[in-house]
C-alpha cells in the first residue's frame, strides 16, 4: 500500500462521516417537525456505509499474484434510510396535527441518539484526520532520508 492509496482511503473516510454529520444535524433539526413535505411527521434517516471496492484494472485480475494484493480501497456512502420504528404519541389537544383523541404523531428521533452518534462521527472523523497527517509526515520523513 502506497501512501497515496492510504491518502485516498482516509479522504473517503472523511467524506463518508461528513454526509453522516450533515444526516445526523438534518434529524436534530427536524426533531419536532409533525408534518414533512408528504403531510406526515418527519422519519429518522440513518446513513448505511459499505466498503468501497477496488478498481484494479483487468490485467490485475489475470494474475494470480495479484489477487493477494486487491483490498479495500476505503468506504462509501451505499444508501440513506428512514428509520422504520415507530413514532412517538405524544398528547397536546392543542397541536393543530392532533387527532381526535388529542394524540400527534411526532418524529422518532431521539436527540440524545442522535448527539452519541454525532460524538461518533466526530471521532471518526478526526481519526482519518490524523491518519492522513501521518501519512503526510512518514512521506516528509521519507524524503528527509534521501537528502
Amino acid at each position: 500500500m502506497g501512501y497515496f492509496s492510504s491518502l485516498d482511503i482516509s479522504s473517503t473516510g472523511l467524506t463518508a462521516q461528513r454526509l453522516r454529520m450533515d444526516i445526523i444535524s438534518q434529524n436534530i433539526a427536524n426533531a419536532e417537525t409533525t408534518r414533512s413535505e408528504n403531510g406526515l411527521p418527519y422519519r429518522r434517516k440513518l446513513v448505511v456505509f459499505e466498503e468501497k471496492s477496488a478498481s484494479a484494472p483487468f490485467s490485475e485480475y489475470l494474475s494470480a499474484s495479484s489477487k493477494n494484493k486487491i483490498a479495500g480501497n476505503g468506504v462509501r456512502v451505499s444508501n440513506i434510510v428512514e428509520d422504520s420504528s415507530p413514532l412517538k404519541k405524544v398528547y397536546n389537544p392543542g397541536h393543530p396535527d392532533a387527532d381526535k383523541d388529542g394524540y400527534v404523531n411526532m418524529p422518532n428521533v431521539d436527540v440524545l441518539t442522535e448527539m452519541i452518534n454525532m460524538i461518533s462521527a466526530t471521532r471518526s472523523y478526526e481519526a482519518n484526520v490524523t491518519a492522513i497527517n501521518t501519512t503526510k509526515s512518514m512521506a516528509l520523513k521519507a524524503l528527509d532520508i534521501g537528502r
